[in-house]
């Protein structure tokens, strides 16, 4: 027998129209986390945040985007050396190899420039889907939906865009997602994932979209 879909309805087009407008009320000049200097860094700090908090990696990048901003100075710094900046993250052996062999790639293939192009982006290693279109929506003003954990739970819980992948929860939210939201879309999700929609116990106290969501475990407010 299949598991109890998370929404007892999806939502229709009206509503999700004042979802994302409750949201932005909420949110009003959302942002990434990750701190970073220019696309190349974004790209790096992305990359590192993978299975890791944003405030861990801020807390490693500190010190490194000092010294580097560019894949060659990346480059110069060398495996080792990044690993000595980043090796309170998880996974930083890999995560150092990837950098290191992604600089490469930039330098020697892309003049050393990150490539706004989703299917150049995901060939440079270390680089999956998600990572390339978090780089898009930031560096580059591209509509695009990074599904992480936080989103696929709120796409699933309230109704929004439900799926059982997260290729499926991106295509839904390209889908449905109205022209005025679409830029900031991604990160009103992850803010409201992240702080309000959390994954163990969802705030419904604070949500600003509790009328519309529908949730089968949502919090029966008084």
């Amino acid at each position: 027998m299949p598991a109890q879909k998370l929404y007892k309805r999806r939502l229709t087009k009206d509503e999700i129209t004042l979802l994302y407008e409750q949201l932005r009320k909420a949110w009003p000049s959302p942002k990434s986390e990750l701190n970073y200097v220019n696309p190349y860094t974004l790209l790096v700090a992305v990359t590192l945040s993978a299975q890791a908090t944003d405030k861990g990696v801020n807390r490693a990048t500190e010190a490194l985007f000092k010294v580097v901003t560019t894949p060659e100075q990346m480059i110069s710094l060398g495996d080792e050396g990044l690993k000595e900046h980043i090796k309170t993250i998880g996974l930083y052996n890999n995560k150092a190899k990837n950098v290191i062999a992604m600089s490469k790639m930039l330098v020697e293939e892309y003049d050393s420039q990150v490539p706004e192009d989703r299917e150049a982006l995901v060939t440079l290693p270390g680089v999956g889907r998600k990572t390339a279109n978090v780089v898009l929506n930031v560096a580059f003003g591209h509509e695009t939906f990074a599904v992480d954990t936080h989103i696929f739970r709120v796409g699933n819980r309230t109704g929004l865009a439900p799926g059982k992948t997260p290729e499926k929860v991106e295509a839904e939210l390209d889908r449905l997602t109205p022209v005025p939201y679409r830029v900031h879309a991604h990160h009103w999700l992850i803010l409201h994932g992240r702080y309000v929609c959390k994954a163990r116990k969802p705030d419904c106290q604070k949500c600003p979209i509790y009328d519309l969501c529908q949730f089968r475990g949502k919090e029966i407010l008084e």
